[in-house]
């Protein structure tokens, strides 16, 4: 850990509260080869105890490592490309790594949970034996909090089922029910969608690549394309299922270990203990989603600035409502991509929406070039996660997985395939407060934008602030432990650069340290142009720096006080640990040695 981390650390605590964990507690925890590493008979107790669900994790990349030109290593490369491939190997994850950070690196074992009883017994396993313990549902995390060397992992795949209930009542509540779901940790979104929506005809709040594990989206405190409409992942939680450091299963609702719940809503994953199973409020379905496709090219800076200008105000007065979501990313080279997200509208409404704005670009003469025509539709919306429709009606949209044998229903997003198996170069993410779209703020953003744009691709992602959202929307993220910065921002503005799966020290496969080092410093610069007309930048804990030196302010703000007695009520060891989770600031970066302890 470098100084200034460790000073960044010391405040924290002087700020939050002291050491909570127990006098007695370990000051670090063992790594194989030491000789408090567990026995094999060790090992193999936990086997039985899990049913033979413990996995000795090898890494398909051991095949590149014997023989990187060989078939076995290429077809192994060419599957960190489907999202599903990754997902099905406990030794992979997501993002295989972010330069001058972290390399995705497996736990020496895993166990491959289907019940919350296997998932107390491997929290019980590495409470009791002092492990290094990683949770794994989906695999995505940008920031590397889903892989751990040297650690026992639980991995979630498997409890993925997804129940409808037409009145569900949290456990130790009173009626009425709501309609609700209930679904295991390790389910990804496009399934639960398929579920809930295609043959549910309900609606549940999740998130927009659907690859992502369910409950990593809502402890995160996620978001959707429909977020203005229909709130936070986190809002819509009702009740979790959730395994704390003391292998105790608890419920945890609004009735029951109601502090515990309000951090699992939105306080980050694999922090508080370990979740088995969540249920959501799902929602009458609505008859239509559409969506806007549109890209335009400024032939001169000064045009562009233009044109930034006036999508800014065309968003401020006609979008920022709960019918519209998803993102416009400004490019370097003049560029405005659009790609907007409509619920309950039909295309000639939409249409008669849009109408002003795209009129301006064509009256707009030499100034502006549609380089992607508009393309504006709306559909049923049962439709809108339905394998088999999308495959048939719109499969440029959609791809699948192609492993012999796979489901069907294994679809996902081609806008998501740059992020399987990405090597991240820079990422950074700000929120945008409504308050920089008025007429006195409105040329400032213009500006920083326009500098940022040059540099970097800019997205802002506006179904990630609430802003103009449903006030029964904005009421649930406002009773979350997210940052009150979500309820105030138009947008969340993200600037990131990748490159395809790389692993350093991988002959044949290692990124290119030098090209993503310039990438970074220019994602870096442009982020600079964006906060210096953001007051208190904030930012999402899932889509954000690695390298936030203030992430107790920036993730939660005023809330994470709160968030850390919850944590030394029910985790006073720090069993869980996520690298600028709550709590992590009395670790080390790795979380095997305690601050002040070493």
């Amino acid at each position: 850990m470098r100084r200034r981390d460790l000073l960044g650390a010391a405040a924290a605590i002087a700020v939050f509260g002291g050491s909570h964990g127990r006098a007695s507690a370990p000051a670090s925890r063992v790594r194989p080869g030491d000789p408090a590493w567990p026995s094999d008979e060790q090992w193999d107790l936990l086997r039985q105890q899990v049913g033979g669900r413990l996995i000795k994790v090898r890494s398909p990349l051991e095949a590149c490592r014997v023989a990187p030109v060989d078939p076995a290593c290429r077809d192994v490369i060419r599957e960190l490309k489907n999202p599903y491939y990754i997902a099905d190997e406990p030794a992979l994850t997501q993002t295989t790594g972010w330069v001058d950070a972290w390399t995705s690196q497996p736990s020496v074992y895993a166990v491959a949970a289907e019940t919350a009883s296997d998932v107390a017994a491997a929290v019980n396993f590495a409470r009791d034996n002092n492990l290094r313990l990683v949770i794994r549902g989906g695999g995505h995390s940008y920031l590397g909090t889903s892989t751990a060397p040297d650690s026992l992992m639980i991995w979630t795949r498997r409890m993925n089922g997804v129940v409808l209930h037409d009145e569900f009542v949290a456990e130790g509540c009173a009626g009425p029910g709501q309609p609700a779901v209930s679904i295991g940790a390790g389910a990804i979104w496009m399934h639960v969608y398929n579920a809930v929506t295609t043959k549910g005809g309900r609606y549940v709040q999740g998130g927009g690549c659907g690859t992502v594990g369910v409950a990593g989206l809502v402890l995160g405190g996620g978001f959707g394309s429909y977020s203005k409409q229909y709130g936070t992942a986190a809002g819509s939680l009702l009740e979790a299922e959730v395994v704390t450091a003391d292998g105790t299963i608890r419920r945890a609702n609004a009735c029951d270990n109601s502090d515990l719940f309000w951090a699992l809503k939105g306080g980050g994953g694999g922090t508080f203990g370990a979740v088995t199973r969540v249920t959501l409020r799902t929602h009458d379905l609505p008859e239509l989603f559409g969506f806007v496709n549109a890209t335009i090219h400024a032939t001169s800076d000064a045009a562009m600035r233009r044109l930034i200008d006036r999508f800014l105000a065309f968003y401020a007065g006609d979008l920022m409502n709960p019918h519209w979501g998803e993102i416009a990313t400004l490019r370097p080279g003049r560029r405005l991509d659009i790609a907007m997200a409509s619920s309950r509208l039909n295309d000639q409404q939409m249409e008669a929406i849009w109408r002003p704005f795209l009129r301006w670009i064509a009256e707009a003469g030499e100034d502006f070039v549609f380089t992607t025509p508009p393309l504006i539709r709306s559909g049923p919306a049962r439709h809108r996660w339905h394998p088999e429709f999308l495959k048939a009606h719109v499969p440029g949209a959609v791809r699948t997985d192609d492993r012999p044998g796979a489901s069907g229903n294994n679809i996902y997003w081609s806008a998501n395939v740059d992020e399987a198996g990405h090597f991240i170069h820079g990422y950074e993410s700000v929120w945008l407060p409504a308050s920089l779209l008025t007429a006195n703020q409105g040329a400032a953003l213009a500006d920083a934008l326009l500098a940022a744009s040059s540099l970097a691709p800019v997205e802002l992602h506006f179904q990630k602030g609430l802003a103009g959202a449903q006030p029964e929307a904005l009421e649930a993220a406002r009773n979350t432990a997210s940052h009150s910065a979500i309820l105030d921002a138009f947008a969340l503005a993200i600037i990131g650069s990748e490159g395809p799966p790389a692993f350093p020290g991988l002959a044949g496969y290692s990124p290119d340290i030098g090209e993503a080092r310039r990438d970074a410093a220019r994602v870096a610069k442009a982020m600079v142009a964006l906060r210096s007309v953001t007051p208190n930048p904030s930012s999402y804990v899932a889509e954000s720096s690695f390298f936030e030196r203030d992430w107790w302010r920036c993730y939660w703000g005023m809330k994470y006080p709160r968030l850390l007695e919850v944590k030394k009520a029910y985790d006073p060891d720090g069993l869980f640990f996520v690298r600028h989770g709550v709590g992590s600031e009395l670790w080390t970066e790795d979380g095997f040695t305690r601050i002040g302890q070493q």
